[in-house]
């Protein structure tokens, strides 16, 4: 029988991530500690420890871990935040996101995908999610404000709702672009908005799609 070398890990992709540059150490903890596996369409299980996106239908693709692990780790979250996620997928960063926050509202457009990665928190018993089905694009603005905002698509802008979302002094991650060739912008809440803005790095996202994004 041809033997099909180690089967990959946790501990895969966390080595992956510090070669990314990913230095938080509570982050790389949460990622140990939440099985990927449990997050990817059945068939693509043995994927699930490398750095890669996995197609999630719709034309939509998980956030690739080291990607996303660099947008949390721009939130600076301590453990006490409010988290608002706007494009749910199939619910990966949402558990690295409980794991390191008080909660998360995270809200996703597909009722179908939003149904899965329900099934999928639930499974890992994260309880500290509330998972909304909705247009993303303007927040969630019955749970506002919050401490910090991750948005997982891309528009031209950060949307006018999102920054209002945003409680002064907090921070939001978004890619900025037309969907397809972004710069990742990490932003923080200023009396008059926000700030310029730091670039974390150059990356490729799905659209933001809905009233305050693309069509």
């Amino acid at each position: 029988m041809r033997s099909r070398g180690p089967a990959r890990t946790p501990e895969d992709l966390v080595r992956a991530l510090r070669a990314a540059g990913i230095t938080d150490e509570r982050l790389l903890e949460a990622v140990r500690a939440t099985p990927r596996e449990q997050f990817v369409p059945s068939g693509r299980a043995t994927a699930a420890y490398n750095d890669v996106p996995v197609s999630i239908g719709h034309e939509q693709v998980t956030t690739q871990p080291s990607l996303s692990a660099m947008m949390i780790e721009s939130l600076g979250l301590g453990g006490d935040e409010h988290v608002l996620e706007v494009g749910t997928g199939l619910g990966f960063q949402t558990a690295l996101l409980a794991r390191l926050a008080a909660d998360v509202v995270s809200i996703e457009m597909w009722p179908d995908v939003a149904a899965e990665a329900r099934r999928s928190l639930a499974g890992q018993g994260v309880r500290n999610v509330e998972l909304r089905v909705g247009d993303g694009s303007g927040g969630v603005p019955d749970r506002a404000p919050y401490d910090a905002v991750i948005v997982s698509a891309a528009f031209p802008e950060v949307p006018a709702p999102l920054i209002e979302q945003v409680r002064p002094g907090g921070r939001l991650v978004q890619p900025i672009g037309s969907g397809g060739d972004e710069e990742v912008m990490s932003f923080r809440r200023t009396a008059a908005g926000l700030d310029a803005g730091r670039l974390l790095t150059a990356a490729r996202f799905v659209r933001l799609r809905g009233r305050y994004g693309f069509p």
